[in-house]
């Protein structure tokens, strides 16, 4: 009796100890379940399904209209690309590889900007590209969509420029400050689901003065006329050149006047299917600044559905978010950090230092929250510590050879489902988001092979990528400086 009196104290000990956090996390299921099957049978699916349009706006839902200082709750629909059209891919495995070569790209092109911003190159270093060509410019709610079947693994909104309101679908990116639109007359643009913007027709569409504010925030701008000229380049090849205007935009049943846009007469790069993109970044000229929300927040479905979910601004917080510190870089304001403290596998915290995930003094490392790229990037270090776990707490799987940057494959064509050790991020306060297994070993063929969605940064930045956001609601709270997490379907 003795004995057993002593072993009940002592595992009471161990879970309420403060050192029981360095060794194993109680609150946390040490495993989950991914469902094989249905996974599988997304991924036969979604290079076979026809495209399923969203509706159009109504005529009564074109009334509406705000300022762009409004603090109205304004809600909007966001789509997979696969919603929006046909996947040219003839297998999944295709599909997946083309994604990551997308993903890549990005990852190069955002870790080349903070380098940029950190090694002090300034605006007026940066020059417009000469391509040579001449131009002249002659509560919200509507769909997001994930961007997964073209390769570039964004996500859409529908959403509407000009007055009469033009309908097109655009890019959302957190990485991104400046909202822009491909436009006629069109020196050079790539294809889209919609017809080309006409600014000519539009009776808001306003050309901004070199002097103007707007014009001013641009990285790199260039002045023709006494009127504004932009360009923004992704690092991947991408980039949009033409007139930097204000534009009515027209989200779901509301209307937003007087917000800065870039109106693309030359455009280039792999947004197949967008018209645009939407930026949600936290520089001055991102979306969600111009329209001074105090907040907003986005829940991205499966990149392999045609299902919708929401993007929303001036929306609380739910009061059961896992919260963490929302930190900004003052080399670089346009990334979302997020105060990441640790990272678990199997109920045990890695030995991964804190400081690998904070921003330095000179403004490199740090890890940011990202809607464009598709694979959570951790430093080598860090990730090696991880996919080690992982593979430890995953000895009874077949393993398979690496596809890719993916380095730890399985063949799963035998399961119908598998239990796999619970991957956690850990932020202050004792604060606990748990992945779900399907964010984080996926598909990569429809024959059975999955593999684990990290991969090594060789850089100090680290990026929490949409795999491991799917079906969870991402908030950011600009005002408190928070980020929510809240698990939910989409």
């Amino acid at each position: 009796m003795g004995l057993l009196i002593f072993c009940i104290v002592l595992v009471s000990f161990f879970f309420t100890s403060p050192f029981a956090h360095s060794r194993s996390l109680a609150p946390i299921s040490i495993t989950t379940v991914l469902d094989v099957s249905a996974a599988l049978q997304r991924a036969k699916e979604v290079v076979s399904s026809d495209p399923k349009m969203v509706p159009e706006f109504s005529q009564e839902e074109q009334s509406v209209s705000h300022s762009a200082s409004s603090a109205s709750p304004l809600s909007l629909q966001l789509h997979s690309r696969i919603s929006v059209q046909n996947t040219q891919h003839s297998d999944y495995k295709s599909l997946v590889l083309s994604r990551l070569r997308r993903d890549s790209a990005r990852v190069e092109s955002l870790a080349t900007r903070l380098d940029l911003a950190v090694n002090g190159i300034t605006k007026s270093e940066l020059k417009p590209l000469d391509n040579g060509s001449e131009f002249k410019a002659n509560d919200l709610e509507t769909p997001v969509v994930s961007g997964s079947s073209q390769g570039s693994g964004e996500y859409f909104s529908r959403v509407a420029i000009g007055k009469p309101p033009s309908q097109v679908y655009m890019v959302i990116d957190t990485g991104s400050d400046v909202n822009w639109v491909q436009c006629a007359p069109c020196a050079d643009c790539y294809r889209q689901a919609d017809p080309i913007f006409e600014p000519a027709s539009s009776a808001s569409y306003s050309p901004l003065t070199c002097e103007a504010r707007q014009c001013k925030s641009l990285d790199v701008s260039e002045c023709r006329n006494n009127t504004c000229l932009y360009e923004v380049s992704y690092g991947d090849g991408s980039y949009t050149v033409g007139d930097f205007v204000t534009e009515t935009i027209t989200l779901g049943s509301t209307s937003v006047d007087n917000i800065a846009i870039g109106c693309g007469h030359n455009n280039e790069g792999l947004f197949t299917g967008a018209a645009g993109l939407l930026g949600l970044g936290g520089g001055s000229l991102s979306f969600p600044s111009q329209l001074n929300a105090s907040t907003f927040s986005y829940c991205l479905v499966d990149r392999d559905t045609d299902s919708a979910s929401t993007l929303e601004f001036n929306s609380p917080l739910p009061a059961n978010a896992v919260t963490a510190p929302l930190l900004r870089n003052a080399q670089l304001d346009t990334f979302l950090y997020v105060g990441l403290t640790g990272i678990s596998v199997g109920g045990n915290l890695l030995p991964i230092p804190e400081s690998t995930f904070q921003i330095d003094d000179s403004g490199s490392g740090g890890i940011i929250v990202d809607s464009g790229t598709a694979v959570t990037r951790l430093q080598t270090d860090a990730y090696n510590l991880l996919r080690d776990a992982f593979v430890q707490g995953t000895k009874g799987l077949r393993s398979r050879d690496s596809v890719a940057l993916f380095d730890t494959c399985y063949d799963l064509s035998s399961r119908t489902s598998v239990e796999i050790p619970t991957v956690s991020f850990h932020f202050p306060k004792g604060k606990i988001l748990p992945l779900p297994a399907k964010n984080y070993l996926i598909p990569v063929d429809s024959d059975g092979t999955f593999c684990f969605a990290f991969a090594p940064m060789s850089t100090s930045l680290s990026i929490i990528g949409n795999v491991q956001q799917q079906g969870t609601r991402v908030g950011f709270d600009r005002r408190n400086n928070l980020i929510g997490f809240v698990p939910e379907k989409c």
